[in-house]
């Protein structure tokens, strides 16, 4: 198992370029990233996708490690993602589980086979609407200039606000790209010539779509992503995955990870159904990591921490 972006110094780069403290510590066959996030009742520590350990021995070297880590940062409890399901046998008797911050399970294609092989697995609907979206007018660029960051910004708002989500700060998405590992994709429409003019189609040089890609350690991360809802009938998300896999292929990059899907058993009503459904269209497999938990050091301010949650969401859907 690959170790994840998000334990790793460059994701430390990226926490303190966003303003949060950190601690990365490496032991024996084990390192972490620990991002200290507060609270009114006091803070905690998050690990995203984190620890990382080779083995059974060193998962519980690393848990120590943080244990006494947590104290000298007066921490009421620890939240961890270890990504190997193996490790859940070893998890302590001090923890509960949370509602998972990073997907529990995602969808990661091999990008090895030849690009051929690649595209026959495309479901033949995606494999027809990449075969046809440069025709329809669509172009994709990409780039790392941090004023490009608006396209992606204004598309999240709209789509967001449809769906009474809250979208992300241009400062978060700036810094994300200003790091090296980042790359911005977008679809541009561009009439094609024999196209009559049509009020349900974009104008012409209109960004339609956006994504934020991360390259790490022989993997390609499909992060943060918005396409406007308006022009459906255009095949703009196509597009972009599509464009950003084989780029990342010709790159040399091994696996593509969609970051994200329903679990399993989920039903349509789901409300991850529809893009697990996408995101499967372009072949792959899935990979299921152990989850969110919280190891809870301080039992007390712990209890108080989760009441003050729990009324705080009440509070906002009374509203």
């Amino acid at each position: 198992m690959k170790h994840p972006i998000t334990q790793d110094r460059i994701w430390q780069k990226l926490q303190q370029d966003l303003g949060e403290e950190s601690f990365f510590e490496q032991g024996t066959d084990y390192h972490f990233l620990a991002i200290k996030k507060h609270t009114p009742i006091g803070n905690y520590l998050y690990l995203p996708y984190g620890p990382v350990a080779k083995t059974p021995t060193a998962f519980k070297n690393s848990l120590k490690a943080l244990n006494d880590l947590a104290k000298q940062q007066n921490a009421i409890f620890i939240r961890i993602e270890p990504q190997n399901p193996d490790y859940k046998q070893y998890l302590p008797k001090n923890i509960q589980k949370s509602k998972d911050l990073n997907p529990k399970d995602t969808w990661v294609l091999d990008l090895t086979p030849d690009k051929s092989t690649i595209l026959t697995n495309f479901s033949q609907g995606t494999r027809t609407r990449y075969n046809t979206f440069a025709k329809k007018g669509l172009i994709v660029e990409k780039t790392t200039d941090t004023s490009a960051i608006h396209y992606l910004v204004d598309l999240q708002k709209r789509l967001y606000k449809t769906k009474n989500l809250n979208s992300f700060s241009e400062h978060y998405l700036k810094t994300e790209l200003e790091q090296p590992f980042a790359t911005l994709y977008l679809v541009k429409y561009q009439k094609p010539e024999n196209v009559e003019p049509d009020i349900t189609l974009p104008q012409d040089g209109q960004i339609i779509a956006a994504s934020l890609f991360f390259d790490y350690s022989g993997t390609r991360y499909y992060m943060q992503s918005a396409a406007d809802n308006r022009y459906k009938k255009l095949p703009a998300t196509v597009a972009l995955l599509s464009t950003a896999i084989f780029d990342a292929k010709d790159q040399g990059i091994e696996f593509f990870d969609f970051w994200g899907i329903a679990p399993e058993e989920a039903s349509e009503d789901h409300p991850w159904y529809g893009f697990t459904k996408f995101k499967k269209s372009f072949g792959g497999h899935e990979v299921h990591y152990v989850g969110t938990y919280d190891i809870i050091i301080n039992s007390l301010k712990y209890k108080l921490y989760q009441d003050t949650r729990f009324f705080g969401h009440l509070l906002h859907h009374s509203k």
